[in-house]
Formats: structure tokens, sequence, C-alpha cells
């Protein structure tokens, strides 16, 4: 199986423009989406400059385009712009892996909540399925970006039931941790048991509508992955944040360019 995992979103059309043959320019958003998989990929390390005149060659785009697909992988926290110097891939410490995690354990949760308090019949009954589908998934082999998609779509069908400000915020954390799929996929690769206890315990919850057991199994499955995300980025020797810069050398940092 593949080390590479890939987007929970994967686009096919997205491979048109990486590969060049898309027949048009791109987008900003198409643009910010296939750098976005480049970097979740790991094929632009940590640490690398973007500069837009290549990327104006590569993608056959204006300047305007490539700053704002730059832009929004700033706002998603993938890449770090330097006033005066340009664009480069963040260098992400195992900590804020860590605390991105936490927080997407929280709101995942509050999904598995929401959902028993309040989706109807007939949309538990398409999570179940859809849990059994994992669950089965992982019990024959299926490739770990398969899980990881399934996964993603359960929760967002957990969080159609939230307020619009809730959905905003789980939908922000979700591009904040794109970046990890590969380390996740890794994760689900591995022997051992996996989330998928918690996985049964989520099944069970949402049957008997039991919201505080549904959130905290769903809390369950993130922190297993904000574990063996941390444990796997240690292994592949990411830094610290003791080993960082101190604030009085990190570079300034202009939202937006």
């Amino acid at each position: 199986m593949s080390n590479r995992a890939k987007s929970a979103d994967h686009d096919p059309n997205l491979d048109e423009v990486e590969e060049g043959v898309a027949g048009v320019p791109p987008s900003a958003d198409e643009l910010a989406q296939v750098l976005r998989r480049r970097i979740q990929r790991q094929e632009l390390a940590p640490d690398e400059w973007l500069r837009e005149a290549r990327l104006c060659d590569e993608f056959g785009v204006g300047r305007s385009i490539v700053r704002r697909a730059l832009r929004a992988l700033a706002d998603d926290g993938l890449i770090e712009i330097e006033e005066n110097r340009g664009a480069r891939v963040s260098s992400t410490s195992v900590e804020e892996v860590f605390d991105l995690y936490e927080v997407r354990a929280a709101l995942y949760g509050l999904a598995a909540r929401f959902a028993c308090l309040r989706a109807s019949d007939m949309a538990i009954r398409a999570m179940l399925v859809k849990i059994d589908q994992l669950l089965n998934d992982a019990a024959t082999g299926a490739s770990a970006e398969q899980i990881i998609a399934l996964s993603e779509a359960i929760f967002s069908d957990m969080a159609e039931v939230a307020s619009p400000d809730a959905q905003r915020m789980i939908e922000s954390i979700r591009r904040k941790t794109r970046f990890h799929f590969s380390y996740v996929a890794l994760a689900l690769s591995a022997d051992g048991p996996g989330p998928y206890a918690h996985w049964r315990r989520v099944r069970a919850a949402l049957v008997k509508r039991d919201a505080n057991e549904a959130s905290q199994a769903a809390r369950d499955i993130l922190y297993f992955m904000q574990s063996e995300v941390a444990r796997i980025m240690l292994a592949h020797g990411s830094r610290v944040r003791e080993a960082s810069l101190s604030p009085a050398r990190k570079p300034r940092i202009v939202k937006g360019g």
C-alpha cells in the first residue's frame, strides 16, 4: 500500500491540472488545491520556497492567480508568506499538530453529539450503513485512503445538523489537518488495533441516541489518530517546538501577502 494518502476530497479533474493537460489555465482555487496535494504528499518539503514566477510558468497563469492561491494556502497554515521574500512551505512542529487534533477531537465530538440529538432516523440509518462499510473495509484490508475518505464522509453527515458556525469551524480545522493525511495513512496501514473499537462505540451510541457516549467515542477516534500521527512525525524526524526558531529569529508572517 502506498504511504502517500490522497485527500478525502480527491478530485480527478485536478490530476489534469497538475499534469498540464487540462486545456485551460487553472483557477486560483484549483491551483491552491494542486499545491495542497503536493504538500500533503510531501512532494513539496517543509521550508521549500514557492516562487511565483516558476508557478506562473508551470501552470500558465498570471501572478494574480498565483497570489490568490498562495493566500488560501497561508490561511490554511500550509505555507508562510514572508514580507519581501515570498512563500515557503510551513515546517509544522509535533506540538502544533497535536494541538490541531485536540481541537478537531472537540469539534468531531460535538458533531457526533448533535447527530444523536438532532438527526432524523433516516440520517442515522445512513450513518450506520457507512460505519458498517468502514468497519468492513478495515477488516478486508482496504486502502488507508479509502478508509480516510469514508470516515470524513461520516463526520460530514454528522456535522450537517450542526449550526452554520460549527460547520465552518469543522471545515476550517479539516483544511488545516489535510497536510497530515499522509501520516494518518501510515497509522491506519500499521499493524495494530486501529481506531475501530471506537467506531463500534460510535455506532452503538448512534443507535441508542446516547449523545454523551457518541461524543466521547468520536473524540477517542481523534485522540487515537493524534497519538499515532505525533508518534510517526517524531519517527520521521519532525521538529518539536523547542527546536524551532526563537521568537526573536522568527520571520515576520504577512497573511495574504
